[in-house]
């Protein structure tokens, strides 16, 4: 973790302009029903009056899975895994296919000059030989990542849990709504936050370095 930590600072020390060529991502699941935070589900009462009766939720068996991929500037790309569908190696290609394909439409100069990078977690499709063949025939640099270190990843510490945040405790009855209402969420997130959380990527990476490694999801950082 320490080497990769040093290794990324390094290349913001060469180019200041690395961490807007940085295109990443990864997968998660969204529910139709997610439990409220306990700050979400709080209700204001009067002085000496009964604390209200809460019913147990759960988290519901609906979900579907989402991709995103994003930059420094926002979404770049994203899409819906269909039921069944596994992410396997031969999947993800095709995925990355599609990601290529929408750089070149969104970020036409990072194309043209060929200057962007790819960060992806370890997972066993991303970092299988065939993903790493197909990127390598593409020209396209992948940025490390330490493994299980979501504390180290954009889409594990900002992005994930910020869209997440603003669905729990609503419910959805369709895998329609749930996408539906998951685009509304991610594509209201602006600019300046996607901002804001790539310098703060970059101060994890400080921070994972002077502690020689020794860094634990969940610190603060901001």
């Amino acid at each position: 973790m320490f080497n990769i930590g040093q290794e990324l600072l390094d290349r913001v020390s060469v180019d200041e302009n690395f961490l807007k060529t940085i295109v990443t991502g990864d997968e998660t699941w969204v529910y139709g029903y997610d439990v409220e935070t306990k700050a979400q589900s709080s209700q204001w009462v009067g002085q000496g009056s009964p604390r209200p009766k809460k019913a147990q939720m759960s988290r519901s068996n609906m979900k579907v899975m989402l991709l995103v991929f994003f930059d420094w500037q926002g979404i770049i790309h994203h899409e819906f895994v269909a039921r069944g569908q596994t992410v396997n190696k031969e999947f993800y290609i095709a995925v990355l296919k599609r990601l290529r394909e929408a750089v070149r439409r969104k970020r036409p100069q990072l194309w043209t000059n060929q200057s962007w990078v790819l960060q992806h977690d370890n997972g066993p499709a991303h970092s299988s030989f065939l993903v790493r063949n197909f990127l390598a025939k593409n020209e396209t640099t992948v940025v490390p990542q330490p493994s299980y270190s979501p504390d180290l990843a954009p889409a594990d510490f900002f992005l994930f849990p910020k869209l997440k945040s603003t669905l729990k405790g609503r419910r959805f009855d369709t895998t329609d709504e749930i996408q539906k209402n998951s685009m509304n969420e991610l594509f209201a997130i602006p600019k300046e936050a996607f901002q804001k959380a790539f310098q703060s990527w970059q101060k994890r990476w400080e921070r994972c370095v002077a502690s020689e490694g020794n860094y634990f999801e969940g610190d603060k950082l901001e």
